[in-house]
């Protein structure tokens, strides 16, 4: 992450806006240089920045989130282990994890499996609120996820359409 934000730095101003949205091609190089039971904590941090949360996990563990919404379309999930080191790192906006999104699930448990979403949108009338994660459907779709929630933030429903902001063909993210 470090040498992506040298990149922007070198850019100045004037190209801040297109490197920030190819920030994201940053992150295949970051994840290639991690070694599941090899890379630290601090080589982490290093690579993907400080993360959005951080969630505890049994045994002292924990699980960094690291979130590429609303304009990437991708989150990961970073386990760090125990004695320190990296023990699993997830992309998790999958076809598998939405699947698991199933009614009566509680916001916190759907915040855990996909990170944060793009977009929280209330719907007044319905008395439901809608999540959205953007994800890529190959080769080159991007597609909206999202999980209605209760009043009482519990999943009432999920379903995938169209990006709600438009056609994009960047894969980024």
């Amino acid at each position: 992450m470090k040498h992506c934000i040298d990149r922007l730095r070198a850019l100045g101003l004037g190209g801040l806006l297109a490197a920030t949205l190819g920030l994201g091609g940053c992150d295949p190089q970051a994840i290639a240089e991690l070694e599941e039971g090899v890379a630290t904590e601090a080589d982490v941090v290093q690579r993907f920045g400080q993360p959005e949360r951080v969630w505890p996990e049994d045994g002292g563990a924990k699980t960094y989130e690291y979130n590429r919404q609303p304009s990437g379309l991708r989150n990961y999930m970073i386990t760090i282990g125990p004695d320190g080191k990296m023990s699993a790192l997830r992309q998790v906006l999958t076809p598998d994890n939405f699947r698991r999104v199933q009614p009566g699930m509680g916001v916190e448990q759907v915040r855990r499996m996909l990170g944060k979403p793009a977009r929280q949108v209330p719907y007044a009338l319905q008395n439901e609120v809608a999540w959205t994660w953007k994800f890529l459907e190959p080769p080159s779709t991007t597609k909206a996820f999202n999980v209605i929630f209760s009043p009482d933030y519990r999943v009432l429903r999920t379903e995938i359409g169209p990006d709600p902001d438009g056609p994009d063909m960047r894969g980024g993210g």
